[in-house]
């Protein structure tokens, strides 16, 4: 079936857009990752109703034995290629976009509500935020950081985007909706009963979880964080008595159902805040300088390179243009201090920021020194920050990290593929020098950044993918380092998921029967295989090889 006959078809029956124009195709093809899949149709629902008769429509088609599947797409700024499909491509951030309800610790939203506008509508309620936004924050979307299971700079102390959903209204597969929130174990029961594949997903899932519980206990990933799989360690709390399926949708990049409307909930961060600022000349410092540190309980914990720094000094005006001409002459005088480094020679390998939030701006400062006096006896230059400009410059520069390395020369690409592992942070002595003798011969230029208190690194490189010698790069060194973060036991993605990119290195990381599991949790709640198929289960090397880009 054509694009053309498809979108006529459906176009008939919805109430929202669906278009298939060359420019739409061409930028839904695109993610922030490293490959281009052209969707055969894009569809804009107007609402949960709509999205109902899309899925029953792509199940109808399937069953009628056309090649069709339903991909979700909310702002695109996955980096794992999640979003991408060759076939329908269902976007929410036009028409499904919007804030329900903000009460006194949670909100009801739709999920291509983007982020930036969600937090100024619920800070209106006395600062309340969602913490788990990522570094993308002004360009992200609910439904992504729902589908992702996001994490990002407040990981340290709020944690991932799992600890704030507290209540999903979905789409199944076969059409229908459903609500899956934490359930007492009676509540289950009364769930399990009925011919609805609700009532079956709920039989099936308990079923499994209970008959391998041993199995699932142990494959849980034990680093700080992990978007790796499906999260079944999180559904049976048998301690408290409680079972919750949307626990194992967080994460599930739109695999196992559609997300319409997400109930998450909110905190009230302490608002007075003062910065640590440490310039680290060798990574094997890391851990000791984390030890000593986050006993005094920071708010958080970030990290960025000296490839970074030299970007934000290069790319200084278009950075910090958005603050006023005053303000970025205030700015850059403040950066006298990194270029003087450069020009002795003794750049730092890595700039640890470290920011306290306290209830006075005394207690933050206070905070700060302390940590400033911990790492005394050290080879680290340290500074305090207690200005909210000063502290601008620092988290501008870590948020831009990968915005920046897009500035770079013609040809050049951010390839994200080994950008989001996370090992203990006591393993870092041994895991940095194995991992910098891995990259070495590749002579790549690439940035490292990350929440270094949780020991998640991302390394994103600059590669020509025009070059076929790109791509058996990426090939080599995702198989190699995967290989020396499961020697560390640590989790190859902690937070921007599996998609396109890992999840062929899946098995790396769980043993057969997890896999096995994963695909039977695919089939409970997707037995036609229509949502978002190839991503954490079913995807290859092939796919890799097939949809990375090719061209300028």
């Amino acid at each position: 079936m054509t694009s053309e006959q498809l979108a006529r078809e459906l176009q008939t029956l919805i109430k929202g857009d669906v278009v298939y124009d060359d420019k739409t195709l061409d930028r839904m093809s695109h993610d922030m990752s490293i490959f281009e899949m052209r969707p055969l149709i894009v569809v804009y629902p107007k609402d949960a109703v709509d999205v109902s008769i899309i899925v029953r429509f792509v199940k109808m088609k399937k069953a009628a034995g056309e090649d069709i599947s339903i991909t979700p797409r909310a702002a695109g700024s996955d980096m794992s290629g999640g979003v991408l499909t060759t076939s329908v491509s269902i976007v929410y951030t036009k028409y499904m976009n919007q804030l329900k309800e903000v009460g006194d610790d949670y909100a009801v939203v739709e999920p291509g509500m983007f982020y930036r506008d969600f937090d100024v509508e619920t800070k209106k309620h006395d600062g309340l935020i969602l913490p788990s936004f990522p570094a993308s924050r002004e360009i992200c979307a609910l439904g992504g950081m729902i589908s992702n299971n996001s994490g990002g700079e407040l990981n340290l102390m709020y944690g991932k985007t799992e600890r704030y959903v507290q209540g999903l209204s979905v789409t199944l597969s076969d059409g229908s909706t459903a609500e899956f929130k934490k359930l007492s174990l009676r509540e289950l029961e009364d769930k399990k009963n009925g011919s609805t594949l609700e009532a079956q997903i709920y039989r099936d899932m308990h079923r499994l979880i209970v008959d391998h519980r041993d199995e699932i206990r142990d494959a849980a990933p034990s680093v700080t964080k992990n978007s790796a799989g499906y999260a079944l360690w999180d559904v049976l709390d048998e301690q408290a008595g409680t079972f919750d399926l949307s626990r194992l949708l967080v994460g599930a990049q739109g695999t196992l159902a559609l997300i319409n409307e997400a109930r998450v909930g909110l905190v009230r961060p302490k608002k007075h805040r003062a910065m640590m600022v440490a310039f680290l000349n060798d990574l094997k410092d890391v851990p000791e300088v984390m030890h000593r540190i986050l006993p005094l309980g920071p708010e958080s914990c970030e990290s960025y390179d000296e490839n970074t720094l030299k970007l934000a000094l290069r790319f200084f005006p278009q950075l910090f243009s958005q603050l006023g001409v005053m303000n970025m002459i205030r700015l850059g005088v403040s950066f006298v201090p990194e270029l003087m480094m450069f020009i002795r020679g003794g750049a730092p390998d890595l700039i640890i920021m470290v920011e306290f939030a306290e209830d006075s701006d005394e207690e933050a400062l206070k905070k700060a020194r302390a940590a400033v006096w911990e790492l005394r006896d050290m080879h680290a230059t340290t500074e305090v920050v207690h200005t909210a400009l000063g502290a601008k410059k620092f988290w501008t520069i870590r948020r831009e990290s990968f915005s920046l390395l897009r500035k770079n020369p013609k040809g050049l690409k951010a390839a994200p593929f080994i950008d989001d592992f996370v090992v203990h942070v006591d393993d870092l002595p041994e895991f940095l020098p194995e991992l910098s003798a891995l990259l070495a011969p590749y002579h790549l230029t690439f940035t490292i950044a990350g929440h270094v208190g949780d020991g998640n690194f991302h390394i994103i490189p600059l590669m020509d993918l025009t070059d076929p010698k790109a791509h058996d790069i990426i090939l080599e060194l995702s198989m190699k380092v995967y290989a020396l973060v499961n020697k560390y036991h640590g989790s190859i993605t902690g937070e921007h998921n599996d998609g396109i990119i890992r999840t062929p290195y899946l098995p790396m990381m769980f043993n057969k029967t997890m896999l096995e599991l994963f695909a039977q949790t695919k089939k409970i709640f997707d037995p036609q295989n229509i949502l978002n198929p190839g991503k954490k289960v079913g995807g290859s090397v092939d796919d890799i090889k097939r949809y990375m880009i090719v061209h300028k």
